[in-house]
């Protein structure tokens, strides 16, 4: 059964750091792109970044940019979300995912497998 494990949410202040993992399980994922997306109450899933596990490639998303960065782990099945100078607008749940595409088509959706999702809050 193939499923992704996200932890690490949770609350923190405007202006702090946190930081999310997904551990992916069920099959080789090393040629895999892995990465987040995330959505806030009322509104759609947007893309957060991606990585692409065997090239290490790695694309980050226009409102995260310079903030974010999106690391793979020593297991090839694991993937890091580093969030720094968090703003409440920040504030969404974030979604780990998974797929055999590139990164460009990974941050249109073109997703296979879903995680469950993590809270991340944000407090001003």
């Amino acid at each position: 059964q193939v499923q992704l494990v996200e932890s690490g949410g949770g609350l923190v202040q405007a202006g702090g750091s946190l930081r999310l993992s997904c551990i992916a399980s069920g099959r080789r994922f090393n040629s895999y792109t892995m990465g987040w997306f995330r959505q806030a109450p009322g509104k759609e899933r947007d893309f957060v970044a991606a990585i692409n596990l065997s090239a290490g490639v790695t694309l980050i998303g226009d409102s995260v940019e310079g903030r974010f960065t999106i690391a793979r782990g020593n297991a090839q099945n694991t993937v890091y979300l580093q969030m720094n100078s968090l703003k409440p607008e920040d504030t969404a749940v974030y979604y780990c995912a998974a797929d055999r595409g590139g990164t460009a088509s990974f941050s249109r959706g073109l997703v296979e497998v879903w995680g469950q999702g993590a809270l991340v809050t944000v407090a001003s």
